[in-house]
């Protein structure tokens, strides 16, 4: 009986494989279509080896192939643990679910156990089935883990122990403890999670009421990019250059860049941003209207002007008034080396700087 169930293994190989790259691009488009942002979705298909192995562990318990199975198998890992349960919900709703061979390993555990608790779903392809049609008749398991639980079982596994009853007892204390510190983790990174959307959520109408008591981070950052004065200031800047503002730039470290630009320069709250930038204004269009120019290798390629761009630009003036800071930190803090070398660019910088002075005191002259 193996050797048959092994050639037909064998004979359904570019089946399974199918199957497998087609239920991997499914899930994944499943979860991006509900907006879930997770670690990834992996997929395999059971080795010979391994299949050969089952069949001799279990003899007698498979009568055809299509009882394995976990021939064809996605791995899906959140980050947390509380989106195991919304890629469950994606799958029962989408999906007919083989229940009889479905675990949910999370229920099974006693309470002072973390250990192995993720989801097994074994999924039945049916002529109806989104993207995956081509395969009906077929099943497919679907495995959901945290990327803590991942992190356990994958250790777990290595170390050799398959059950409780494995583990020596002089070493189960310590399992112990690190379930307990393993859920804390868990529960910890969700409520980081639930509170930095909060934040975010929060800021525009913060800003607005309060700027002063906004600190200045990547969240508001990216947040100012998009409202006055910063967009307007961009704005001007892209005008007197005569290039677009590229308010789509896909930058996601950005943000990042420009709230330890500030930090650096002594401004730290949205507030004072504001204010400096209005003060500023005419400064930081005329440094950048004479700067820029000069370092179009930098910057051209892009085809406009990037979201911040006055930010930058009030930065590197204020770092040229003051002899305690150092251009050369904010070219490195905006990682603008490549086409010129740090000193170009900062040489650069101090030429404008000197323009802008220059022109200062003609007018009050």
């Amino acid at each position: 009986m193996n050797g048959q169930l092994l050639q037909a293994y064998e004979d359904g190989c570019e089946t399974f494989e199918g199957l497998r790259d087609a239920a991997v691009t499914h899930v994944t488009r499943l979860i991006a279509g509900a907006g879930l942002n997770i670690h990834h979705v992996t997929g395999r298909v059971k080795k010979r080896a391994s299949l050969e192995d089952k069949l001799r562990r279990k003899p007698g318990r498979y009568g055809s192939l299509a009882d394995v199975t976990d021939l064809v198998a996605v791995r899906v890992i959140t980050y947390f643990e509380s989106d195991v349960s919304v890629v469950s919900r994606l799958l029962e709703e989408h999906h007919e679910i083989d229940w009889e061979n479905s675990i949910d390993k999370s229920k099974m555990h006693d309470p002072d156990r973390f250990g192995y608790m993720g989801v097994h779903y074994v999924v039945q392809v049916t002529p109806d089935s989104p993207d995956l049609s081509g395969f009906a008749g077929l099943k497919f398991e679907v495995q959901i883990r945290s990327i803590l639980q991942h992190a356990w079982a994958e250790i777990e596994h290595d170390l050799g122990y398959k059950n409780r009853e494995a583990i020596p007892r002089e070493v189960q204390r310590r399992f112990y403890r690190l379930a307990g510190l393993l859920e804390m983790a868990d529960e910890e990174f969700m409520t980081l999670h639930r509170l930095s959307q909060q934040y975010a959520a929060t800021l525009p109408t913060r800003v607005e009421d309060a700027p002063d008591a906004v600190f200045i981070d990547a969240p508001s950052m990216k947040h100012l990019l998009g409202v006055a004065p910063v967009r307007d200031l961009d704005q001007q800047v892209a005008g007197a250059l005569n290039v677009l503002l590229l308010t789509d730039w896909p930058d996601p470290e950005r943000p990042q860049r420009l709230a330890s630009l500030l930090h650096y320069v002594g401004v730290h709250s949205v507030g004072a941003l504001q204010k400096e930038l209005r003060r500023h204004e005419d400064e930081v269009v005329r440094f950048a209207s004479l700067l820029l120019p000069r370092l179009r290798e930098a910057w051209t390629p892009a085809g406009g002007a990037r979201p911040g761009t006055s930010v930058v630009h009030y930065a590197l003036l204020r770092a040229c008034a003051n002899p305690l800071l150092d251009p050369h930190e904010i070219v490195s803090m905006l990682d603008l080396r490549g086409v010129l070398s740090g000193d170009q660019l900062v040489a650069a910088v101090r030429e404008a700087y000197a323009q802008v002075m220059a022109d200062g005191s003609a007018r009050v002259g």
